[in-house]
């Protein structure tokens, strides 16, 4: 490790900034000794405003249907050898019960921009988790909607919302995703979440198809000028019925430095240790969590669709990443030190 990567690292610790060439110098130094000294650093800043305490969402992935082709993605419109299926309500109310006594307070409703799932009954399926759970937080991840969909979700009850912007590179963005879609639109999605009242998560992927340095440089100084509650980062994972299957995965390595990166650069934030990066190597939810992370999101869906929801090949499905092994998971946590919380696990203030 070089004095100026440290001398960057504890700038970062002290101002919540860097500039561009800044984090250009310590993106180049990323070293085991540089990695190292910035995850110390990363649980120290995560131990000043949350102590030692992990938090768990129940992750529910209620649709693998969707109109988008984002040449990454497994559940692509044009991808006709998925097998679709749509949770009912009964069967999303049933995962959150047995949620709530696994100890969850957080459902995620995850699924791909499926519009059956309109305002109206994506409301009421909102409005009625809150009335069976109401110390409950309800985080919604369901893509690009209208500034509307979103007051009227946000009215119904929904807490959060994660969307993923990607990429803050514009030419970046169009080689992943086909026109229509733009940067420009998700932007507004993700400034009209903030406006209609949401804890908001943004976050890309590392090691995603073209990205360079200076996307990833681009991406921080989004996160640093949007500053959003949550940020969701994982490797690139290709999956066998894209246009990107031939492309390989993304680090796990890289993606631990960016968490360490995050931390320091929004504090307060709560940043999962996702499962792409357990998927890509075996004990990559604990090495999340050292780098600074804290926030784990096992998977609440029935055990017959969750092969269904394939963004990406190999998906870790099973054993700790099922639900149902809540008491494993406290003891992976409690091996590297922390504790699973039993809360909604808010945003730190």
């Amino acid at each position: 490790m070089t004095a100026e990567a440290r001398a960057l690292i504890d700038r970062l610790e002290r101002t919540q900034t860097l500039t561009r060439p800044e984090l250009a110098t310590l993106l180049a130094d990323d070293s085991p000794e540089t990695a190292a000294y910035l995850f110390r650093r990363a649980r120290a800043v995560r131990e000043e405003h949350y102590g030692n305490a992990v938090f768990i969402r129940g992750l529910i992935e209620f649709t693998n249907y969707c109109r988008n082709d984002c040449f990454y993605c497994g559940i692509r419109r044009k991808n006709g050898r998925a097998d679709r299926y749509r949770l009912t309500e009964a069967q999303i109310l049933d995962c959150c019960a047995l949620g709530y006594t696994l100890g969850f307070r957080t459902f995620v409703l995850q699924g791909g921009e499926d519009m059956w799932f309109d305002d109206r009954r994506l409301c009421g399926l909102v409005s009625r988790i809150k009335a069976a759970h109401p110390d409950c937080a309800v985080t919604l991840s369901v893509g690009e909607r209208s500034r509307e969909s979103y007051r009227a979700l946000r009215g119904a009850g929904a807490d959060r919302y994660l969307l993923r912007h990607e990429t803050a590179s514009p030419g970046h963005y169009a080689k992943l995703h086909p026109a229509p879609l733009t940067l420009e639109n998700r932007l507004r999605c993700l400034y009209d979440l903030k406006e209609a009242g949401f804890q908001v998560g943004c976050g890309f992927m590392v090691g995603s198809p073209h990205q360079t340095d200076e996307n990833i440089i681009d991406d921080l100084l989004f996160l640093g000028e949007f500053q959003p509650q949550m940020v969701g980062l994982g490797p690139f994972l290709p999956h066998h019925d894209t246009p990107f299957a031939v492309y390989p995965p993304g680090s796990q390595a890289r993606t631990l430095f960016l968490l360490g990166i995050v931390r320091l650069l929004l504090p307060r934030v709560l940043l999962p240790a996702t499962t792409a990066l357990e998927t890509a190597a075996p004990g990559g939810r604990e090495r999340g969590i050292l780098a600074g992370a804290n926030v784990v999101m096992p998977n609440l869906s029935p055990a017959g669709v969750r092969e269904k929801y394939l963004l990406y090949d190999n998906k870790a499905h099973s054993g700790d990443e099922a639900a149902e092994a809540v008491a494993s998971l406290r003891q992976r946590m409690a091996a590297i030190g922390c504790t699973l919380a039993v809360d909604r696990g808010d945003p730190a203030v």
